[in-house]
């Protein structure tokens, strides 16, 4: 069997290269889309007035509370339909992924902006701060800094994410791998083969991030003394 295996995968590997790239633009941009919207919202719902707190809220209810697979065909069968907008299914991936992702990613910035001192507010104000002046240049950079672990560990729920996109037919890295197992029969060393690729990724991915995390950690801050 390994014998086969290995001239398949060969054979097949650029194919699936272009799977694994995919993959990584998915996660890519949906992290970036998540920390672009979920940032803000984080902001507001511990800054912002009622109105704006409970519009967040519901947002968060609704993409925290419906399984992937159910927002993927909402909004590929109907709210792009629906708007008029015929968008390719990578790109629908990307915003549900990025929009379900700004969900969780708010709730990690609003409990690291919360675990800020709220005298620190005080004394910027007293020093002649504004409300936003305070908010940039003191809360959000201690904040981020506290909350990079807990976004951090987005990276391998978003990765394996990815893999749900099969179903609006998103040549991802999974879409490609079950398509070779149709062409060659070879089903569970093929399968095995693409958990191996998933392992490595997220591997790869959280070892960068950690780098991250040391590169900018200040000492006696955010973590845990040892």
């Amino acid at each position: 069997m390994t014998d086969a295996l290995i001239p398949i995968l060969i054979e097949w590997l650029p194919y699936l290269l272009q799977g694994i790239v995919l993959t990584l633009v998915l996660v890519v941009a949906a992290l970036a889309m998540g920390l672009a919207i979920g940032l803000p919202m984080a902001l507001g719902q511990i800054y912002g007035t009622k109105p704006v707190r409970y519009a967040i809220e519901v947002y968060v209810w609704f993409f925290r509370g419906l399984p992937l697979l159910v927002l993927l065909f909402l909004f590929y069968f109907g709210v792009f339909p629906s708007l008029g907008l015929d968008l390719p299914a990578f790109i629908i991936a990307i915003v549900v992924l990025g929009l379900r992702g700004s969900a969780y990613q708010s709730q990690i910035f609003r409990g690291a902006i919360l675990a800020i001192s709220e005298g620190q507010m005080t004394a910027a104000r007293s020093l002649g701060m504004t409300r936003w002046q305070a908010i940039k240049s003191i809360i959000l950079p201690q904040a981020m800094l506290v909350a990079l672990p807990g976004w951090s560990n987005e990276y391998p729920t978003v990765l394996t994410d990815t893999s749900i996109c099969y179903a609006i037919g998103v040549m991802e890295l999974l879409t490609r791998t079950s398509q070779i197992v149709s062409q060659t029969y070879l089903t569970m060393p093929i399968y095995i083969a693409c958990a191996c690729v998933y392992i490595a990724l997220n591997y790869a991915g959280m070892k960068c991030l950690n780098k991250l995390e040391e590169k900018v950690m200040v000492p006696g801050f955010g973590h845990a003394s040892t």
